[in-house]
């Protein structure tokens, strides 16, 4: 609605001499305000117009730059009706306001004042402040926008560039449901060694690991933790994350063996109890001693479980969400959860992924036809999981984007209904000898002033509201400086290039056209 007030009050003052000529020589005030008010009107529908299209185009466009292959974005996008008429009545009602202003302004004024030298700049000095008022509220609200945008993105890089603990390149998960095929509890062990055993013969499969979870699946599975010497300060405080895995399944996520020894495959189903932990869990329930060696319980609502050995301490590795802090866990073999699980995911580490998933599902049908398989890859995996960060920051940028191109319209508008009301001004100006860079300067300078103040009032704002986004930021603060620095100097350009349009039109002012009129 600012745009729009600026950019027709601009356009008002360039005709105000063509309404002065046409209220002297005859037509009514009505008969000029009917002229305005059916221009108005069709820049306001032909605009309304542009605007739906524009919607719908842009809607799609955004969701199908969300979409991550086959698990695509669905969002509902159709137009809601009332949102639709309140838009269309506050933009037509703008139009039809503001280019009818000139109109009314233009028919108090006395025509041949109207029409003498100077007479222009005479009128509307009251309108025009509150115009750059209103531009310097834009660029402020504009770059507190940018700046929320500039945080998210920054989030989101981070995200998508941190190490997760393990290598999601080149990682084939391929799951496998041997409830479905009718195998019972006491064969499950045996019937994923020997899935595992096909699959690690597969032509291009460097390394494979089976395990009940993998990361980012958005499953998980926790227990209390009774480690003795440790005294926990509540019950959260002794919950570790657990997982069941086979030997190999480190070095096919390419995670790093600290310290200790792998599992190995012999461990698997037997009732040897054994356990990896990771670096969180080692310092937090072995603080200042050797984990190796020592033990832990799990406490549940059947009782306390037999003692898992600690043999083994990993790196940390991203458990449900790449965003989250490194939690405890503990990896234990396959078959020494206290629950049966008939399905398993196999990792392997290929080349090629998609070259080898036909003969992973030869494999596992050579076993039993009767198995069902669900294939993927670690890097879709990752990319579903952080879809929420990948979204905000896409609509972000988004609207961070529509909004700076707002305030660049805004600011053009202003400085261009400023250079319309100072024509007679500059003209005197150059007249008297100055240069086409002074008044280039003059113009651009003005502009300044306006983005000046609404950058510094704008980062106050975004100061405050970016605080509201913490939570949904990763290793990133809310009053990031470098992302601060960036808006203003992204705002800078982009009001300056938007100032250069009708300053370079002041600077190619004809001296004595200017004074003539």
């Amino acid at each position: 609605c600012a745009n729009i007030a600026n950019l027709l009050l601009a356009r008002g003052a360039a005709r105000q001499r063509e309404i002065a000529v046409r209220l002297a020589l005859g037509a009514g005030r009505w008969r000029v305000v009917r002229q305005l008010l059916t221009e108005s009107l069709l820049l306001a529908l032909l605009g309304a117009a542009a605007g739906v299209l524009f919607a719908s185009w842009a809607s799609r466009a955004v969701v199908g730059f969300l979409s991550l292959g086959p698990a695509s974005v669905w969002l509902d996008l159709s137009l809601d009706g009332r949102v639709l008429a309140f838009t269309a009545a506050v933009t037509v009602l703008t139009a039809l306001l503001f280019g009818m202003a000139p109109a009314w302004r233009a028919t108090r004024v006395d025509p041949q004042a109207a029409l003498k030298a100077g007479g222009r700049g005479a009128v509307g000095d009251a309108r025009h402040r509150l115009g750059r008022g209103l531009v310097v509220l834009q660029v402020a609200l504009s770059l507190a926008l940018v700046a929320a945008s500039g945080l998210l993105l920054g989030s989101f890089r981070r995200l998508v560039t941190l190490d997760p603990g393990f290598r999601r390149e080149g990682l084939l998960l391929v799951r496998m449901d041997f409830g479905v095929a009718g195998y019972k509890d006491s064969q499950l062990v045996a019937v994923k060694t020997e899935a595992l055993r096909r699959v690690r013969a597969i032509p291009g499969v460097s390394a494979a690991g089976a395990s009940l979870l993998t990361p980012m699946s958005g499953m998980g599975w926790n227990e209390f933790a009774l480690v003795p010497g440790y005294s926990p300060a509540d019950a959260r405080d002794s919950l570790i994350w657990m997982n069941e895995v086979s030997d190999g399944f480190f070095a096919a996520y390419g995670t790093a063996l600290r310290h200790g020894r792998d599992l190995r495959g012999s461990e698997m189903g037997t009732t040897a109890h054994v356990a990896v932990i990771n670096e969180t869990a080692a310092r937090h329930f072995f603080a200042g001693v050797d984990p190796i060696g020592r033990s832990f319980r799990l406490h549940g609502g059947k009782g306390d479980s037999a003692p898992f050995e600690v043999v083994g301490v990993v790196q940390d590795a991203k458990y449900r969400q790449l965003d989250e802090k490194p939690v405890p866990t503990a990896y234990v073999p396959l078959g020494q959860g206290p629950f049966a699980v008939p399905a398993a995911t196999y990792a392997l580490r290929t080349g090629s992924p998609a070259a080898v998933t036909a003969a992973v599902r030869a494999s596992a049908a050579s076993l039993n036809p009767a198995i069902s398989l669900g294939v993927t890859t670690m890097e879709s995996q990752v990319a579903r999981s952080i879809a929420r960060p990948r979204l905000l920051a896409t609509l972000s940028a988004f609207f961070g984007a529509v909004a700076l191109l707002l305030a660049v319209v805004g600011l053009y508008g202003t400085i261009s209904y400023s250079v319309t009301r100072r024509r007679n001004e500059i003209g005197v100006r150059m007249a008297l000898g100055a240069g086409r860079q002074q008044v280039l300067g003059l113009v651009v300078g003005d502009a300044a002033w306006l983005i000046a103040g609404g950058i510094v009032t704008g980062a106050l704002l975004a100061f405050a509201g970016t605080r509201l986004l913490a939570s949904m930021l990763y290793d990133v603060s809310p009053a990031d400086p470098a992302t601060f620095a960036l808006s203003a100097l992204v705002m800078a350009a982009a009001g300056t290039a938007a100032a250069l349009l009708p300053a370079r039109r002041a600077a190619r002012l004809d001296p004595m056209e200017a004074l003539r009129e």
